[in-house]
């Protein structure tokens, strides 16, 4: 959820000062507030990825410094254009490789947003790892740096799967950075998988789940593998090399999630994302989908504040002269109405364990809801709307279905 498509909408301009309208800054002082800051640096693309992300010979005279200067920049602008903000409950570095910064690089970022806007006490700082770029000396550094949190993109732990996606680490990488991180004293380790990889089958997929849960993780992530066009591995399934997988086969690894999961004590709060207990949700994803307001720094990055939501310049270099020529980096915004909020509320809070206030919906909505519960795809309780176990497979046909 944290990371930045590669292609964003066209909107309307962004304020070259990057002001606000006085509707958006009404409920800021109320409203829950995160800082998602975007690093857009990888040593080599993964063939499924369209996020905006840069090896080395895609930065056209970027760099890593010029990228460091204009993000804290931008981090004064949020300040300079919010004006004041409740302490940041969150803190998000997602990517790319967030840690292809070092331990201090990712610390100053921490500070700055403790300086701009200050941070809970209880506050979440995550950072997104590739396996084979952890330490033990930079998980100390984080530690000592601010952050609490690590989510290691494991995908899988089948060496087949993981030359597929062009994926860098070698199997077993990730659980051993998942139980180094537990042995230097982080207490909030997530671990992301992928299902659906061409070639891959459901007991690879199983000993994937079991390699994962191995790690005894506080979280897990699994997401089913979306084949956008313009990537790697789109071209190689429509020129035949791969076969692509089909609905059955990722409803059969799903059910397979859930069903080992659970049964090791991690629970399903969102469609994707399972943890040991309340405590142990991402609570900066939470943030997203229960529509609370954030800040993106970066190159590409989305923000959304009392109802608008912009993104910023694609490439660092863009976005770097922005900055430095002491304007927003944003390339265009839409300011939501009404409507397009709830909308957007029934779309994601659906998609949660907690479910969707039956309240929200409109009067033909509740007219169609006793077919979904009569289906088994919906469950009502009390006041609230849950997703069943069969919902889940189909979370995206039931609220297209649901919605006016």
């Amino acid at each position: 959820m944290a990371d930045v498509p590669s292609t964003v909408p066209l909107g309307e301009p962004v304020p070259a000062d990057g002001r606000l309208p006085r509707s958006a800054l009404e409920t800021l002082a109320s409203t829950p507030f995160s800082v998602y800051l975007h690093v857009p640096f990888c040593r080599t693309r993964c063939g499924y990825c369209d996020f905006n992300t840069y090896t080395a010979n895609e930065l056209q005279g970027s760099s890593i410094g010029s990228y460091l200067a204009a993000a804290h920049r931008e981090l004064d602008l949020a300040a300079s254009v919010m004006g004041s903000a409740p302490p940041a409950q969150t803190v998000f570095f997602g990517g790319g490789t967030p840690t292809l910064l070092s331990a201090d690089q990712l610390g100053g970022f921490v500070q700055h947003v403790r300086d701009a806007f200050g941070l809970a006490d209880d506050a979440e700082v995550t950072t997104e790892a590739n396996p084979e770029t952890v330490t033990a000396e930079l998980l100390e550094g984080l530690l000592d740096g601010g952050v609490n949190r690590i989510s290691l993109g494991m995908q899988s732990s089948d060496q087949g799967v993981l030359r597929v996606l062009d994926r860098v680490h070698t199997p077993g990488r990730a659980v051993a950075a998942a139980e180094l991180a537990h042995r230097v004293g982080f207490e909030e380790v997530s671990l992301d998988l992928i299902y659906g990889t061409p070639g891959e089958t459901l007991d690879s997929y199983r000993r994937s789940l079991e390699s994962a849960l191995a790690a005894d993780p506080e979280h897990i992530s699994a997401y089913a593998l979306i084949v956008e066009e313009g990537t790697g591995l789109a071209r190689r399934i429509r020129r035949g090399e791969l076969a692509m997988t089909d609905d059955d086969d990722l409803a059969d690894k799903y059910l397979l999630t859930d069903e080992l999961l659970t049964a090791a004590g991690l629970d399903w709060y969102e469609v994707s994302n399972f943890a040991r207990g309340e405590r142990h949700r991402a609570r900066h994803n939470m943030a997203y989908w229960l529509s609370h307001n954030w800040w993106g720094i970066g190159p590409g990055a989305h923000s959304h504040i009392g109802g608008v939501r912009w993104w910023n310049r694609k490439h660092p270099r863009s976005y770097a002269a922005a900055l430095s020529e002491g304007g927003s980096p944003g390339a265009g915004r839409e300011v939501l109405c009404a409507g397009d909020r709830r909308v957007e509320q029934v779309m994601l809070e659906l998609r949660l364990r907690d479910g969707l206030d039956i309240s929200v919906l409109s009067s033909s909505e509740h007219g169609r809801l006793a077919r979904f519960i009569d289906d088994a795809l919906l469950e009502r309780r009390g006041d609230r709307l849950v997703l069943s176990l069969a919902g889940r497979l189909l979370a995206d046909a039931v609220v297209r279905d649901l919605l006016d």
